[in-house]
């Protein structure tokens, strides 16, 4: 058995990050269709109306719906990265704590680029990211 190159395995890592991050928000856009009462609760306390939650969740879910798409990834990390700057305006309008709420959605973002751009070596080069 011969040893990865790394390019591949640089594919590898990529594909897993892809993959954490569309279950991480597709099981979010999924509480949010649900409105768990949790989902309910974390929504108000953002500031957003209660009957706003399943819109909310159906955008994310078609966000990262585009994402897992290899065709459509590009234009679903454009949109996970609007709807996440979104989400760290939100709390950083209430005042959250820096690091373990502002930042949050800021790790998810870098992990789904670094993800797409691991396993795009095109886009990598089209970024200028070595």
């Amino acid at each position: 058995m011969t040893k990865p190159g790394p390019g591949r395995m640089a594919g590898r890592v990529g594909l897993a990050l892809s993959i954490l991050v569309t279950l991480f928000l597709a099981a979010d856009a999924g509480a949010k269709l649900a409105q768990l009462p949790q989902v309910l609760e974390a929504t108000a306390q953002l500031g957003f109306p209660p009957g706003s939650v399943r819109g909310i969740g159906a955008l994310l879910l078609a966000a990262v719906l585009l994402y897992a798409w290899p065709r459509t990834a590009v234009w679903g990390a454009l949109l996970l990265t609007a709807y996440l700057g979104a989400a760290v305006a939100a709390h950083v309008r209430i005042g959250s704590p820096w690091l373990s709420h502002v930042f949050f959605p800021v790790y998810i973002a870098l992990m789904a680029w670094a993800g797409l751009v691991l396993r795009r070596p095109d886009l990598a080069a089209l970024l200028r990211v070595r």
